[in-house]
C-alpha cells in the first residue's frame, strides 16, 4: 500500500543589502600669517669733549705777546733803564769828581764803549712745561626703544564635504514553498 508523502520543498529568500560608502573630503588650509617687526627707535645723544690749551706763555717765548702785555713789558724796561742810566750817570760823576785820585774821562769812555761780547748760540723756544692744558670729558647716551612685533593670523575654516552613505536592501532570492503530493 501506497502512503501518499506530502513533499514539502522551501526555498529561502535572500535578502542583498546595496551600500554606497560614505565619503568624507576634509581640507585644511594654512593659516594666513602676516608678521611686520618695525625697527627700533634709537636715540643718541653727545655731549663734546672738551680740550683747552692756553699758550699764551709760549707765545710769548716767540716773541708773539698781546698788545697790553707788550705795553706793559716796554713800560718795565724802560723804567729800568731809565734807572740803570741815573745810576750809571751818578757812578761817573761819582768818578770824575775824584780826578785827583787817578780817574780820567779816558777811563769813563772806555767803561762805556768796551762791551763784551755776546755768545751766538742756537736756543729752542717754545717750553712745553708752559702750555697750560685742561680737558673735560665728553659723554655718549644711548636710548634704544625696542618695537612690538606686529602679527596677524587668520585662521582658515576647514573645508569639510561628507557624503551620506546609503545602505538599500535588494531582494536577492524570494521565499518560495513548493508541495507536492506523491502517490
Amino acid at each position: 500500500m501506497n502512503i501518499p508523502q506530502l513533499q514539502i520543498q522551501t526555498t529561502p529568500a535572500k535578502l542583498g543589502l546595496q551600500i554606497d560608502k560614505t565619503i568624507q573630503e576634509l581640507e585644511q588650509p594654512k593659516a594666513s600669517l602676516n608678521i611686520e617687526q618695525p625697527a627700533a627707535i634709537l636715540e643718541m645723544s653727545t655731549t663734546r669733549s672738551q680740550l683747552s690749551l692756553d699758550t699764551t706763555e709760549n707765545r710769548a717765548d716767540i716773541d708773539l705777546k698781546s698788545p697790553l702785555r707788550r705795553g706793559a713789558e716796554n713800560a718795565q724796561y724802560g723804567l729800568q733803564k731809565v734807572q740803570e742810566g741815573v745810576g750809571r750817570r751818578a757812578s761817573e760823576g761819582q768818578q770824575l769828581m775824584k780826578i785827583e785820585n787817578g780817574a780820567s774821562i779816558a777811563d769813563v769812555v772806555k767803561q762805556n764803549t768796551d762791551r763784551p761780547q755776546v755768545d751766538m748760540n742756537v736756543r729752542f723756544v717754545g717750553d712745553r712745561t708752559k702750555l697750560q692744558m685742561s680737558f673735560s670729558e665728553g659723554s655718549l647716551n644711548i636710548n634704544v626703544t625696542p618695537q612690538k612685533a606686529n602679527i596677524d593670523v587668520q585662521i582658515n575654516k576647514p573645508i569639510h564635504n561628507y557624503t551620506q552613505g546609503k545602505v538599500t536592501g535588494v531582494m536577492e532570492q524570494y521565499n518560495s514553498i513548493d508541495i507536492d503530493w506523491k502517490i
